[in-house]
């Protein structure tokens, strides 16, 4: 079979998705089936914008959040908290036993550790002058 390499910084998104696919694929035959499902939570205002919110999933009996954003006039007021909670609840109805999340924000760490997550590891330099961390959890069902 001939070949050739390509490097792109605009993927088309159906080519994406057969990567996708095709990992999904791999891993399911290698491990067994991730059952993966997207889970987010949301905070919204008066007029129903989102002020607050998380955005993950659940795979293989772990929890993932990917994002977790809290607009700044709602910092400080407990709100990761509030939503980490709602995330973990709906991921040990899913049969989770475990979570992970990842910042390289100072402050975000200390919230996530507050939360009873602890690190595992890190990667200096992740972006230049910080480090990204990554926290895990042990759910309770």
């Amino acid at each position: 079979m001939k070949t050739a390499l390509e490097t792109t910084a605009n993927p088309l998104p159906e080519e994406l998705a057969f990567l996708g696919e095709r990992l999904t694929a791999f891993n399911d035959g290698d491990v067994g089936a991730s059952e993966r499902k997207a889970l987010a939570v949301f905070v919204r205002d008066e007029e129903g914008a989102v002020v607050a919110g998380i955005s993950g999933y659940t795979a293989w009996g772990w929890l993932y959040v990917q994002w977790l954003w809290v607009d700044e006039r709602l910092r400080g007021r407990h709100m990761a908290g509030t939503m980490l909670d709602a995330a973990e609840q709906e991921a040990v109805a899913r049969g989770c036993n475990n979570a992970w999340i990842d910042t390289f924000s100072p402050n975000a760490a200390k919230v996530y550790q507050r939360q009873g997550y602890q690190p595992f590891g890190a990667l200096a330099d992740f972006p230049a002058g910080r480090s990204r961390i990554f926290l895990q959890k042990k759910l309770l069902a």
